[in-house]
């Protein structure tokens, strides 16, 4: 703690950068599209047609643009003016009146498949809804209609599921990355042959480092915490004590992973790229964050089950948004203390058989 403590610009920059991070990247990440740019071809010019396109006109996700008639609408597409065009042919106001099925054209740009995606749910959803108001009363009695209640995240902010999940990543990054980074440089340095010719037992060491450092991961979890009450306007749901208990046991566990990276690699180059893949990449991509798991292709599926990450952002999105508790949780916090352990006992190993060897 007095090294930490020492070097107090390192310390800083590890309780700010982890909120800076935080805030960038919930800010920045986001999964929904709102007014997205569409462009109308209107060539029937009716009142049906003109009720259709104000539809769209009324919506929050599609932002109707202004197109010249003289140019072709799929320039629009290849311009970048627009992502997608509604293209309503001559007959539609006629056979709307006559009562008969008509078709409209969506071309949509499919470069950005999630984009894609929602805009042509969006575009699906105004026509039902423009439908049931043309549809005749009888027809209208006999659909069936689906009442939709959202839970836990009703305004569908992109904040409130990717703060929780950045929050995890910043706890994933910093604390391993101090931690090997502080281990490495004693073996860089040579320092480290003062624990091996002294009576220090490869226990006391590893865990005095390992305390120190999960002292800082705490740290961060309350600065960042702060951020999450305040910025993001989250709350505890229910019993609070599961993601007590399992932000304690993860914060041993990236502590351990650092100490057995430093342990392990005596250079703080090579500690430094191998806490970024597991400490950063494995788990910004294969757990969860950014999309759900299942998505994850089969082949890579499997390695997801190995990632510690993953059931932190499981528990701390239970803790802050759905509220389900022990029964919920309680394998995820076993798993994670399991995997603190395990690399507790690597570090371990390796410092023994050092120890040895001096």
């Amino acid at each position: 703690m007095i090294q930490i403590v020492r070097d107090w610009r390192t310390l800083a920059l590890a309780l700010v950068l982890p909120v800076v991070l935080l805030v960038l990247l919930s800010a920045g990440l986001s999964l929904r599209v709102d007014h997205l740019p569409i462009v109308v071809e209107d060539f029937s010019a009716s009142p049906a047609s003109q009720d259709f396109v104000d539809a769209f006109r009324a919506s929050i996700s599609l932002h109707v643009v202004p197109w010249p008639v003289d140019r072709r609408p799929e320039d629009a597409l290849t311009s970048g003016a627009a992502r997608a065009v509604l293209i309503i042919p001559e007959h539609f106001g006629r056979d709307i009146a006559r009562g008969v099925e008509t078709s409209v054209q969506l071309l949509v740009d499919a470069s950005d498949a999630n984009s894609a995606r929602l805009t042509a749910g969006y575009a699906g959803q105004i026509t039902r809804a423009y439908n049931r108001q043309r549809a005749p009363a009888v027809q209208r009695s006999a659909l069936v209609q689906t009442a939709i209640r959202l839970w836990y995240n009703p305004g569908l902010s992109s904040k409130k599921f990717y703060g929780p999940g950045i929050f995890v990543l910043g706890l994933s990054m910093f604390p391993p990355l101090l931690a090997a980074l502080a281990m490495a440089r004693e073996s860089e340095q040579k320092t480290i042959l003062q624990i091996y010719v002294s009576s220090v037992s490869a226990h006391e060491f590893l865990l005095g480092k390992i305390a120190a450092f999960t002292a800082v991961a705490l740290a961060e979890c309350l600065v960042m915490l702060t951020v999450l009450f305040t910025y993001f306007g989250l709350r505890l749901a229910g019993d609070p004590t599961p993601f007590i208990v399992a932000t304690i046991l993860y914060a041993f566990c990236v502590a351990s992973f650092g100490t057995m990276v430093g342990a392990t690699i005596p250079s703080q180059v090579a500690a430094m790229q191998a806490v970024a893949l597991g400490g950063f990449l494995l788990v910004f991509l294969l757990s969860g964050l950014i999309f759900p798991i299942e998505n994850i292709p089969a082949g890579l599926r499997w390695i997801s089950n190995f990632i510690w990450g993953r059931y932190y952002i499981e528990i701390v999105r239970d803790a802050l948004l759905q509220g389900g508790g022990w029964p919920a949780v309680w394998l995820k916090v076993l798993i994670i203390g399991l995997i603190g352990a395990i690399f507790y006992g690597i570090a371990w190993r390796g410092m023994r058989r050092m120890q040895l060897e001096a």
